[in-house]
């Protein structure tokens, strides 16, 4: 049966825990009773994991998986997407794909390479493979899921055999991928050899990572000893830094991950919520008080899809009954833009709700990630972040980011929960000698800062560049201190900076690298790594394109050739991004 040092470094909570032993524990006696006793062979299934992540939650899950598919005595490889060739995919019989959608739909950056040769109109025939998709995705995008239906129908058009069926995970859905890691099990152990199905594979042919204990079930509930502003007065932005005291907590962290925040909403907005709906909050809704939930359980800032439908139901001639008639999607993005559920209920004065039936509505209040801006070699005892406050509106109404301001004016003395997220694709290069660029314009700076910090403590030798910016260098430049220490120290090779609108011509991080082409492409030429961090729809894509551009002009090879060349970074995880 499942061992329990696999089940405890497993995100799930107790009682999953408890169901997926309890069901392989079953399939083992079922061994057992036939008398297939005997220890793995030759004959051992491999089941071949392959997992295409932006933010590392997938890989948890496919770490998962291999781990119980290990304990029934299966083989178990957990391999990146782009780490396989559609020719190579060719070769294999069990296969199993762990895969998030990035943005509206898309494909997640560790992922893009394989989907361009997987549905390429060469790619070949998959007749002998067996396959399953887990799809993680978040139902409030209308891509949900996108990534892993496009790769499980395309297994299926490339003649590959569906042994379980696909299960879409959204946000809250770890009980959906704990039914589909115990049928995947299941299933592969139905088809083991019986020589060769009883016994767990050996630990040390199947290593398994430690993981904290603590998870968004379980946060660890952790104090900010440090909260102050980084940003100057003039600023059009509320820049803090940020401080857990990670305590007894036993977390290990790495410069690259992302920290989970646990959030509650504003009580001045549940105030008026209960208002709108006439209710006194005391109304008891799953198990608590109606007031609890709506502070501490559900999402009323983001309105949910369900009360978006629920409202044009009742008040199809409101504002908003209109724009969703016009079937429009960016019209109603658009409209939405900057409106809570109370705003949609005060647009909205014929749609009238049970205040428990409005609670139905909502989706859960979902954990916020940040990245990480410090090392455990420079802060092993606490976990930085470096965040946005968000805050809008007029005198009449103030808006605020739910976790952002709940950080910087709610928690004070509190605890607040914290957990984990982390990220092996994003990590400082091995080689310290390694050339190292990282792109990351305002909250951006927070892993190279941290990378920094590593770099530094690790001893490294290799070459640092970072290109930073914002608005206003007077307001703007966050952590510049420490920034020009870093310099001062040899640390910094160098360092390119990128205000906006501090001149009539706007310049940014992708202007400063087309200046220093020539020099950003020797850098790559000389095995350099290329970071990006930051805004996903608009930065990024520029930075991606800036970045074609240089490689095609100063290698004199053109555009084709430097699509292969960025294509050849990407597949050496020479080029990765943490982009939101």
């Amino acid at each position: 049966m499942i061992s329990a040092s696999v089940l405890e470094s497993a995100p799930f909570s107790t009682e999953q825990r408890a169901w997926i032993a309890g069901y392989l524990a079953g399939l083992a006696a079922g061994h057992a009773a036939s008398g297939d006793t005997a220890a793995p062979s030759a004959t051992t299934l491999t089941l071949n994991v392959l997992v295409g992540t932006q933010t590392g939650n997938s890989e948890e899950y496919a770490e998962d998986l291999a781990a119980a598919a290990r304990a029934q005595g299966l083989a178990a490889a957990v391999t990146s997407l782009d780490g396989v060739t559609a020719d190579t995919l060719a070769t294999l019989e069990n296969i199993l794909v762990v895969t998030s959608t990035y943005g509206e739909g898309e494909m997640p950056d560790n992922a893009e390479l394989f989907w361009e040769s997987f549905h390429a109109e060469g790619a070949p025939r998959l007749e002998s493979a067996r396959f399953s998709v887990l799809a993680l995705g978040d139902s409030s995008y209308d891509g949900y899921c996108q990534a892993g239906k496009l790769i499980d129908t395309r297994f299926e058009q490339l003649g590959a055999s569906r042994i379980v069926p696909r299960v879409d995970v959204d946000v809250d859905g770890d009980d959906d991928a704990a039914a589909w890691i115990g049928d995947v099990v299941e299933a592969f152990a139905a088809l083991q050899p019986a020589s060769a199905a009883a016994a767990p594979v050996p630990a040390d042919a199947a290593p398994t990572r430690t993981r904290s204990p603590w998870s968004k079930k379980t946060p660890y509930p952790s104090r900010l000893v440090a909260n102050r502003v980084l940003s100057g007065p003039g600023s059009a932005k509320e820049i803090r830094h940020y401080e857990f005291d990670l305590g007894d907590s036993g977390i290990e962290y790495h410069a690259g991950d992302a920290l989970n925040v646990v959030p509650s909403n504003d009580p001045a907005l549940v105030d008026l919520l209960l208002d709108q709906l006439d209710a006194s909050g005391d109304e008891e809704h799953a198990g608590t008080s109606l007031r609890e939930q709506l502070g501490t359980a559900l999402e009323i800032s983001a309105p949910s899809k369900d009360l978006i439908q629920a409202i044009v139901e009742a008040d199809p001639d409101s504002e908003l009954g209109r724009v969703v008639r016009l079937g429009d999607k960016r019209d109603l993005e658009s409209w939405l833009w900057g409106k809570d559920s109370l705003d949609l209920l005060r647009l909205s004065p014929s749609a009238r709700f049970d205040p428990l039936e409005f609670a139905g509505l909502l989706r859960p209040l979902q954990p916020r990630a940040y990245s990480i801006s410090s090392s455990p070699l420079h802060s092993p005892d606490r976990i930085h972040l470096t965040v946005a406050s968000v805050r809008y509106g007029s005198a009449d109404r103030r808006y605020g980011g739910v976790a952002s301001t709940h950080m910087a004016d709610r928690v004070g003395d509190s605890a607040i929960g914290i957990y984990l997220q982390p990220n092996a694709a994003f990590r400082v290069p091995e080689d310290d000698s390694a050339p190292v660029i990282m792109v990351g314009p305002g909250t951006g700076i927070a892993p190279f800062r941290a990378f920094l910090q590593e770099r530094q403590g690790r001893g490294a030798d290799g070459r640092n560049w970072l290109f930073f910016g914002d608005q206003h260098r007077a307001n703007d430049y966050i952590y510049e201190d420490e920034l020009d220490e870093f310099g001062r120290s040899g640390l910094l090779t160098r360092l390119d900076l990128a205000f906006s609108r501090d001149q009539a011509e706007k310049i940014y991080v992708q202007s400063r690298m087309r200046e220093h082409g020539a020099e950003l492409y020797a850098w790559l030429e000389e095995g350099g790594h290329f970071y990006v961090c930051g805004d996903a729809s608009r930065m990024a894509r520029d930075v991606d394109d800036a970045l074609h551009e240089v490689i095609a002009e100063h290698s004199g090879l053109g555009a084709d050739a430097a699509a292969d060349y960025v294509a050849a970074l990407k597949r050496e995880k020479r080029y990765v991004r943490d982009v939101y």
